[in-house]
């Protein structure tokens, strides 16, 4: 990750369609994206991936899978404990904690949350450090999962230790506060 703003979050909505260009850690070509999808208003599109004052437990309960569901309030309460920051539903499906400001060499900027997940129906998204030695070598002791530059996709928490967990989350707020200190 560099100091432009290229984000391991979705800061654009649409996950599925432009993750694969965020992780190429490139302004450039997430620009060339919203301008062939958007034609001449790009520079006006608004992100989808806002915070919301959408209830995180209303979400939660939505959860059709009853052990993604609960699996998702053990990743809460995991997540509270280790930032110390409550839970805010950014847009539609993303629980985050704590955020910071990024800005594209492009001129664009944002917000996103420091980490966050996502119980999606097929897996549980970790929305964790960008790709990093020092992520390479704690995802070396996580137990099964896959995983992206940007997010981390494991299928059920009993697959995985929630103690490295811990020292992901902690990892990823550290890193995103010394690149993105509050001004």
């Amino acid at each position: 990750m560099d100091n432009n703003g290229s984000s391991a979050m979705v800061v654009y909505g649409r996950c599925r369609k432009i993750d694969c260009i965020l992780e190429s850690n490139n302004a450039y070509n997430v620009n060339r994206y919203l301008i062939r999808k958007m034609g001449e208003n790009a520079d006006m599109y608004e992100p989808k991936m806002k915070e919301t004052d959408n209830s995180v437990i209303e979400f939660i309960e939505r959860v059709e899978n009853e052990k993604k569901k609960a699996d998702a309030y053990q990743l809460l309460e995991i997540f509270e404990e280790v930032t110390g920051y409550d839970a805010k539903l950014w847009g539609p499906s993303i629980i985050g904690f704590g955020s910071y400001h990024y800005k594209y060499a492009s001129g664009h900027e944002g917000d996103a949350p420091l980490v966050g997940f996502s119980p999606r129906k097929a897996k549980i998204s970790l929305y964790l450090a960008y790709e990093s030695e020092e992520r390479e070598n704690l995802l070396a002791n996580f137990g099964k999962h896959t995983k992206s530059k940007a997010c981390i996709y494991v299928n059920k928490l009993a697959d995985i230790d929630t103690n490295v967990l811990k020292d992901l989350i902690k990892h990823t707020v550290e890193t995103y506060q010394n690149l993105y200190p509050n001004e």
